[in-house]
């Protein structure tokens, strides 16, 4: 048994195009953002949901995938939770900031389930909201 896990699994929609890119020592990686959501009914019996957005990371042999994701795409990816540490410049003032990301360790392109009425409507707004 292990002391610490760190490992998600999710599926759900690329919201944009994935960008590649290079590190300073040439490695190539690709990002994308997904959209899952969860669904439950309220004490009225209607159904609610929340879209959660994920940045996603992607190196390696995976990547090659990832950078051909497009927008709408479904996908389901196994990887961990990692935050990282950036510095943004606005009006003269450097900003250091965190962003949540999951590092995708496995990648699988998925067909697009068959539609189903408010649901899958539902994940046809979320991806707009991305673009």
């Amino acid at each position: 048994m292990e002391l610490y896990e760190n490992t998600i699994r999710l599926k759900g929609f690329v919201g944009k195009d994935a960008a590649t890119h290079t590190t300073t020592d040439n490695k190539t990686f690709a990002t994308f953002e997904l959209a899952t959501k969860s669904s439950y009914k309220d004490k009225g019996g209607e159904w609610q949901s929340q879209t959660y957005w994920h940045h996603v990371v992607v190196f390696g042999k995976h990547a090659d995938i990832a950078a051909q994701l497009t927008k709408g795409d479904y996908v389901e990816l196994k990887g961990e939770s990692r935050s990282s540490e950036f510095e943004s410049v606005t009006d003269g003032v450097t900003i250091k900031q965190r962003r949540s990301e999951v590092r995708a360790t496995t990648l699988r392109k998925l067909e697009r389930p068959a539609r189903q009425s408010d649901d899958a409507a539902s994940v046809e707004e979320a991806s707009e909201v991305a673009a």
